[in-house]
C-alpha cells in the first residue's frame, strides 16, 4: 500500500498555464493531479495512454471529438488514446485526479 499524499491538492500554476505532478508512477499505470485555474487554457495534446479523469473540485466543459460534457466535481470521464481532447469554459479551478495506463509518457507498441 502506499498513501498518495497531496493527490488531488490545488496548486496555482507559475510556470505554465496549468499545472500537472504525479504522485505513483507503476509497470501498469501512473496517477497525478492535473490543475487548470479559473479562465485558463487547458493546451495538452492526445495522449497514447488510456486515461481516466475524476474532477474533484471545479467547474468548466470537457471537449472530445464533438462532444461537449460539463464537468463538476464527481464527474468521471474515460478518454481513449490518441483522442483529441481539452477543457474549455473554466469558471472555478480545476482539480482533477488523473490515471494513465500505462504510465503517462510511456512508448506503447
Amino acid at each position: 500500500m502506499q498513501l498518495l499524499d497531496h493527490a488531488g491538492e490545488y496548486v496555482v500554476p507559475t510556470a505554465s498555464p496549468n499545472h500537472y505532478v504525479e504522485h505513483l508512477r507503476v509497470a501498469a499505470l501512473s496517477v497525478g493531479t492535473y490543475c487548470i485555474p479559473a479562465g485558463g487554457d487547458d493546451d495538452q495534446r492526445p495522449h497514447a495512454q488510456d486515461e481516466v479523469y475524476v474532477v474533484l473540485r471545479g467547474r468548466g466543459t470537457f471537449i472530445a471529438d464533438d462532444a461537449r460534457v460539463p464537468v463538476e466535481a464527481g464527474t468521471t470521464l474515460y478518454v481513449p488514446p490518441g483522442e483529441e481532447h481539452h477543457f474549455v469554459d473554466v469558471s472555478e479551478d480545476l482539480v482533477l485526479l488523473v490515471v494513465f495506463a500505462p504510465p503517462y509518457g510511456s512508448d506503447i507498441t
